[in-house]
């Protein structure tokens, strides 16, 4: 049996120690980076390959992934926003404490948690995604304000006329069509492809405010 001095012993973890920290730091480094992709269907193969025109006029595909959570998105109304529902809203920070909402998704019951909590967002310079639970709406100057709480905090926020306001539906895939407005979340790859978890699509002529 070969035996070793402790010297080289120590040597020898140090060793381990130092190759164990070096193969985590790439595993690391390739965590998927997030891309929100918003825009209009230019095609799609009715599987798996999403060709979109992005807001910014490039084109982009997409690859859908599987699982998918795949929704249709349909006009709703300020009325919809009841007390204790489940909702996402984009919001700018205006003077004093509140927010300004640029849009509210109301998610059915059974996507309740979704995405809960608070934190930056790309829809516009500045703004933020909270998702979380409705309030009561209390009418004031602005508009209605609504207060959404979550695990951890809560934002007041501010309703607007011209706050777009959204809810979800099933959708089947054969209504991904050439016009369709989209917003889809995606992971790119190593090798710059981009596969979507999450696919919203407008419905009657409704773009994903989001």
């Amino acid at each position: 049996m070969v035996r070793f001095s402790a010297a080289v012993c120590n040597l020898m973890g140090v060793l381990f120690a130092g190759f164990i920290v070096s193969s985590a730091a790439p595993v690391y480094a390739q965590t998927p980076e997030v891309t929100r992709v918003r825009g209009e269907v230019v095609s799609f193969d009715g599987a798996s390959t999403l060709v979109v025109k992005s807001r910014q006029g490039t084109e982009v595909t997409v690859h859908l992934g599987n699982p998918l959570r795949l929704l249709g998105v349909v006009k709703a109304s300020v009325d919809d926003i009841k007390p204790g529902v489940f909702i996402g809203t984009t919001t700018v920070q205006k003077e004093g404490s509140a927010s300004r909402s640029l849009e509210i998704h109301i998610f059915p019951e059974s996507l309740r948690g979704t995405g809960e909590g608070d934190r930056p967002w790309d829809l516009v310079p500045g703004s933020s995604m909270t998702n979380g639970s409705a309030g009561n709406a209390v009418d004031s100057v602005d508009g209605k304000t609504i207060t959404v709480t979550y695990q951890g905090g809560s934002r007041m926020v501010v309703i607007q006329p011209d706050t777009a306001i959204v809810t979800y539906v099933p959708l089947d895939k054969s209504e991904v069509k050439p016009g369709a407005k989209i917003f889809a979340i995606a992971q790119k790859g190593a090798d710059g492809a981009l596969t979507a978890s999450a696919l919203s699509v407008g419905k009657d002529g409704v773009a994903p405010p989001m």
